[in-house]
């Protein structure tokens, strides 16, 4: 314990990766980067508040003549209060940390001994990251001391990554040892005092579907940002070459700067930002459009997904005919981005997030340190941050009338934009700066360190399962949509059962347009959305894309053979381009006019192999052979070894039909399209429901004990 009365010995730890006091190596690896930073800039924060004693950052040591020696001294002193220490374990060179696991019990108990030789142990530890967070658990258990925790990334939301990166399961598990990582964050979690997080979305998102979650157990502490590298303007910024840069292809250079900086993502949603000022021409005569999307050669040379946001940005430009009022920079420098934000906010100009997600936001909290006022997506992080900085707008990024309205409010009102600025620069110092920061972190810390302030824990139940053990799949139209009051019971019980049973959404809509229909009636994210009748699939918490999806049904598929056939067929037309997506080719059909059975003899005779989908007896989806709801479901149940009899799939159109045969449990619900979906009264195992909408999906339930009958099956020996 602390030899200095009143103030508290904390102990950092970080595993894994390059650690010293200066000149970090950032970018070296995927385990040197933002975790690195973040650990050594809180240790330094907490190194100068008085409250604290003394503050180890505890890392690994190591010893390989590839890496600089710097990272085999014991011991690194970095001020009078602070020091690295680092701690054998397992082979002496550099290795990464999914190599870690099993050294991992022999850090434990080396560290655990370097503080009872040293005749002081500390009086609160926290660890960052999984393999930290098990390190942690093991020595706060062996010295009777408490811990806190943040986890930075958690297993269970990265392996939803890995499985739409294209990796099988048996491929994660051997490459990132999935499974003891998320056993470890249930170790943490049942150990643990407090767990930071950045955001309350996190909490929501994240961390309620483990085991171990405790609500009273989270808090969250926003992270700090360098506010000394990220500054108002000084008065010179439009005579910076970087500002030509900018500017060079814009007619007007000399107008605000509407800027946005992202990754090309489709689920950044900078589209939508080029049609909201597109279709306004008070914004174009106002200001000037500057998109920095990362860095680029040819656009061709890209991966498929950042292909496509820069081919629906230019035909976006050249459908507003906005040339020279937008600019598109192809490279900048990591460096170079403070001064972007400062010319931005000299030319009076407003920084913009319209983001589908934003989990944190720290472009925000950068241009609000910068002086720019921001409008942002009203997702996650940014609420937080203009509810703390009351700096900006928050706007529906799918609406684009209302980041028009926020941009004009910005814009024509110098005043407003002038007060916005500076309490942003306020609300920054305040709340997002290292300092404070610090200050709320001790004060979260401090009574728990003295041992005056306990965790009250609630019963948990152990679901022993790393990957879900059943799923509820739903269409959205006629079937979630239609009866408000029923849809919230179903969302109810779908949130009380989330950690065992996924919530899945298949809808021939778009995603946006999905989107759009689930914010207004209030349907929360799925886990797992399924969109573009197959064509798409996206998991949460990030709506991160299946890529691994869309290679596997990108076979034999040739959209510009198939078009012209269709657009010439009596009785077809086409539907509007926000129906139309990379694997999906939509029409109205005259059922009249035009014979379905037709259409798929003439694509097959011109040896088109595809998937012809009739839906409401009126709208016809073209598809690649391999892509339909159902088939996009069996893909997903492999991925996360969910048994089809396990998947309850709710249907009310001949859109849901293959979803519903075979050996999942179906039900077709009262509203049903009755001549599409017929025939499915004779098959075995389909439930026909006699309420319509939400409600006939609570009758399903029912019908099936679905619930029950999962517990029933845990319960057994």
């Amino acid at each position: 314990m602390s030899d200095k009365p009143g103030k508290i010995y904390i102990a950092l730890i970080s595993v894994h990766g390059l650690i010293r006091g200066q000149n970090l190596e950032l970018g070296r690896d995927a385990d040197t980067g933002g975790q690195t930073l973040y650990v050594l800039e809180l240790a330094q924060a907490l190194s100068e508040l008085p409250e604290v004693a003394q503050v180890d950052l505890v890392t690994r040591r190591i010893i390989d003549e590839n890496i600089d020696p710097d990272y085999a001294e014991p011991i690194e002193t970095l001020n009078d209060k602070l020091r690295v220490v680092r701690i054998d374990a397992g082979p002496e060179e550099y290795i990464y940390k999914e190599h870690l696991w099993d050294h991992l019990d022999g850090f434990a108990d080396s560290l655990a001994d370097f503080f009872r030789h040293q005749g002081h142990i500390p009086d609160l530890i926290h660890s960052h990251y999984a393999d930290a967070g098990l390190v942690g658990s093991h020595v706060a258990n062996i010295l009777g001391i408490p811990l806190v925790h943040t986890g930075h990334s958690l297993g269970r939301v990265k392996r939803r990554r890995l499985l739409a990166s294209g990796l099988s399961t048996e491929q994660i598990e051997k490459l990132y040892n999935m499974s003891r990582r998320v056993e470890a964050e249930e170790i943490t979690l049942a150990t643990a005092e407090r767990v930071i997080t950045s955001t309350h979305q996190e909490i929501e998102e994240q961390y309620e579907v483990y085991d171990h979650y405790q609500p009273d157990q989270m808090r969250v502490i926003p992270p700090g940002t360098n506010i000394k590298q990220f500054q108002p303007p000084a008065g010179n910024e439009l005579d910076d070459p970087i500002f030509t840069t900018l500017t060079q292809h814009l007619t007007e250079p000399s107008k605000p700067i509407i800027l946005a900086l992202s990754r090309p993502d489709k689920r950044k949603n900078i589209n939508v930002l080029i049609e909201a000022y597109g279709e306004s021409e008070k914004l174009q005569q106002l200001a000037n459009l500057v998109i920095i999307a990362g860095n680029r050669d040819d656009i061709d040379d890209l991966e498929q997904g950042a292909q496509e946001v820069f081919h629906e940005l230019l035909v976006s430009i050249d459908r507003y005919d906005l040339y020279g009022k937008v600019a598109m920079p192809k490279h900048h420098k990591r460096d170079q981005v403070p001064m972007m934000y400062r010319i931005a906010a000299a030319s009076g100009g407003v920084f913009v997030n319209p983001a589908l997600t934003e989990p944190f936001g720290l472009t925000l909290i950068e241009a609000a340190a910068s002086g720019l006022p921001i409008v942002a997506t009203e997702d996650g992080g940014p609420r937080d941050i203009i509810g703390n900085c009351h700096n900006g707008h928050l706007i529906d990024p799918l609406e684009s009338a209302t980041i028009t309205e926020a941009l004009l409010k910005l814009l024509t009102d110098n005043a407003h934009w002038q007060q916005l600025s500076e309490q942003g620069l306020a609300g920054v110092t305040e709340h997002y700066s290292w300092q404070a920061h610090a200050k709320r972190y001790i004060q979260l810390v401090k009574p728990i360190a003295q041992r005056d302030e306990f965790l009250q824990r609630r019963p948990v139940e152990r679901t022993s399962q790393v990957y879900a053990e059943s799923a509820i799949v739903s269409d959205l139209d006629l079937n979630l949509v239609g009866d408000d009051v029923s849809l919230q019971e179903l969302i109810r019980l779908l949130r009380e059962h989330r950690k065992t049973t996924k919530f899945v959404i298949a809808t021939g809509r778009r995603l946006d347009v999905a989107l759009r229909l689930m914010k207004k009636h209030r349907i929360p994210e799925p886990d797992i959305l399924i969109t573009s009748s197959g064509t798409e699939i996206y998991y949460a918490p990030k709506l991160t894309p299946d890529r691994a999806w869309a290679q596997h049904i990108d076979y034999h598929w040739t959209p510009h053979k198939i078009r012209p056939w269709l657009d010439e067929y009596a009785g077809l037309e086409r539907q509007p381009k926000s129906e139309q997506s990379r694997f999906k080719l939509s029409y109205y059909i005259d059922p009249d006019i035009a014979d379905f059975e037709d259409i798929k003899r003439m694509l097959h005779q011109e040896e088109q192999a595809v998937h012809a989908q009739l839906a409401f007896g009126q709208y016809l989806d073209i598809m690649p052979i391999r892509a339909s709801k159902g088939m996009a479901l069996r893909f997903i149940a492999d991925r996360w070894q969910i048994p089809l009899e396990r998947i309850l799939v709710a249907g009310g159109s001949g859109a849901d039909e293959d979803m519903m045969r075979g050996n999942t449990l179906a039900a077709v619900v009262a509203n049903r399209h009755n001549e599409e979906l017929a025939q499915l009264g004779d098959t075995e195992g389909i439930y026909l429901a006699e309420k319509p909408f939400a409600a006939g999906i609570l009758e399903a339930l029912e019908h099936y004990q679905f619930f029950n009958h999962l517990k029933q099956q845990k319960a057994l020996p």
